[in-house]
């Protein structure tokens, strides 16, 4: 039984290399502040994939994959390919 991929050194390398770049959120477009203190502060950077592990799990080790995010971004972003959700579609202005 293998354990959980992203314990694994290549995994946190990707982590570090990522935020290495220094990159605003890709979802939000802010910064992602380098004071911020623990990780489960909602302004923390995260690593995001944008296809998501649970759909593709080849990708989880894909440089081109990965994005950074802060906390709050990622988590309400869930496993979603796309950042928001389309708009619902609009009404007729009468009845047909």
């Amino acid at each position: 039984m293998a354990g959980n991929p992203r314990n694994g050194r290549p995994y946190r390398r990707l982590v570090a290399e990522v935020k290495a770049l220094g990159a605003p959120c890709w979802i939000c477009g802010h910064n992602i502040p380098a004071n911020v203190d623990g990780r489960r502060h909602p302004l923390a950077f995260t690593l995001d994939h944008y296809e998501p592990v649970s759909k593709r799990p080849d990708l989880l080790l894909d440089p081109a994959n990965a994005r950074s995010a802060h906390r709050r971004c990622n988590s309400s972003r869930g496993n979603r390919t796309t950042v928001r959700p389309k708009a619902a579609p609009q009404r007729a202005s009468r009845r047909w």
